[in-house]
């Protein structure tokens, strides 16, 4: 039995929030709290039991600490904007609680994805005797634990590691984002990064591509490389590791529209005066995209993430491929957000209950990979996303 402090009131907090709700012999109390206090009240109607809400300002560290020490939570589950991490990570060394998120931290003036800013955090949390679960969502997140099962199960050593992420999911909408328009945005239109022979290669955004032929009737789309916070992570603490890449498919639709919204300059985060004030174009163009959280009664389709190795066992090459499918819909139906929100939301339950039930436990700053996958991997089919791994004889990648 354990209390939990949940902030962040969108999709994936709307799944996680529903996700602990069914798990009522972990999550004995839950407390959900965001800038917007009526978001966390219509969610609490839904559910089938009565938690607490609250408001509070993420970026208002006091704030934070307050909420803390008023509902003594036993775990606070970062589900706000990345560029809050540091704000709640404070919160929690004041309050000696420990912490959980799904995204590593990115500072609001500069499009840059590193965990170096929370890897600093590891001694002050040992000192604290308090743990921080870093990227417990999907990708970051299961794609880590897949990872750590695969090496633990099925290989002596892991060379290459693909991570591909499909979303064969359609909203009817023109343009529109199936998370924070202005976090996704910021992501697609970074650099490209992969590792290969102990270092970093850089690309051009979205230069890259390939056709992979997805599963279970997906089929062949074509998917693009990336920069996923998940590879430094990864490549850190399995070190046979000699190629790692992240890949996501994008109709076209989507990049058409995108391009040019970054030929006119609105995908921009450096600040431009208008009308005495200053406005980031991409904060506006958030402003007036639609709401992720209004596509869920709309979107159709499935998802498809997994994980693509190979590597050798027992002086034999292999080649492994886990994967989960998602369906929207489905999503949809039980929680009120679709499958990205899903996707995202029922790992950070999970982390969640691998941190307070002490399934995973430590002292200091930890990454999903680091802990026993087993627990996590049967949770994942009792939860709502179940994996399926094959041992491909040929790949494209």
């Amino acid at each position: 039995m354990s209390k939990v402090l949940i902030i962040g009131a969108g999709g994936v907090g709307t799944v996680a929030v529903h996700k602990c709700a069914q798990a009522p012999d972990v999550f004995s109390e839950i407390c959900l709290a965001s800038r917007t206090k009526s978001k966390c009240d219509a969610i609490a109607a839904a559910l089938p039991r009565p938690i607490r809400t609250e408001q509070v300002d993420a970026d208002n560290v006091p704030e934070l600490v307050s909420l803390i020490k008023s509902f003594q939570p036993d775990l606070v589950v970062n589900l706000a904007l990345p560029y809050q991490d540091l704000h709640i990570m404070d919160a929690c060394l004041e309050t000696g609680v420990d912490y959980l998120d799904t995204a590593n931290y990115e500072p609001p003036d500069e499009a840059r994805f590193c965990y170096q800013w929370q890897w600093e955090y590891h001694e002050r949390f040992k000192e604290r005797g308090i743990m921080a679960l870093l990227g417990s969502g999907f990708d970051p997140g299961v794609t880590n634990v897949f990872t750590a099962h695969a090496a633990k199960n099925h290989f002596d050593e892991i060379h290459t590691l693909d991570i591909i992420d499909c979303n064969a999911g359609d909203h009817g909408q023109p343009f529109a984002t199936n998370f924070n328009p202005e976090i996704n945005i910021r992501e697609v239109t970074a650099k490209g990064r992969y590792w290969e022979n102990d270092d970093w290669v850089e690309t051009d955004p979205l230069s890259v591509s390939e056709v992979y032929d997805f599963p279970e009737g997906l089929g062949p789309r074509k998917i693009y490389l990336m920069y996923h916070e998940e590879l430094e992570s990864l490549v850190k603490h399995i070190p046979t590791i000699r190629r790692a890449r992240f890949w996501m498919t994008f109709s076209d639709n989507y990049l058409k529209h995108l391009e040019v919204l970054q030929n006119v300059g609105m995908t921009s985060i450096d600040p431009v005066l208008y009308e005495d004030k200053e406005i980031a174009p991409l904060q506006f163009l958030k402003a007036v995209l639609p709401d992720p959280a209004s596509l869920g009664p709309l979107t159709t389709g499935r998802t498809c993430i997994g994980c693509l190795i190979k590597g050798v066992k027992d002086g034999r090459e292999l080649t492994y491929y886990i994967y989960n499918i998602c369906d929207h819909e489905q999503a949809y139906a039980e929680t009120g957000a679709q499958a990205v929100s899903y996707t995202t939301g029922v790992p950070a339950m999970i982390g969640a209950m691998m941190m307070v039930t002490s399934a995973w436990r430590g002292e200091g700053v930890f990454n999903m990979e680091q802990f026993d996958p087993k627990p996590f991997m049967e949770q994942l089919n009792q939860r709502g996303l179940p994996w399926t791994e094959v041992f491909p004889t040929d790949s494209t990648l």
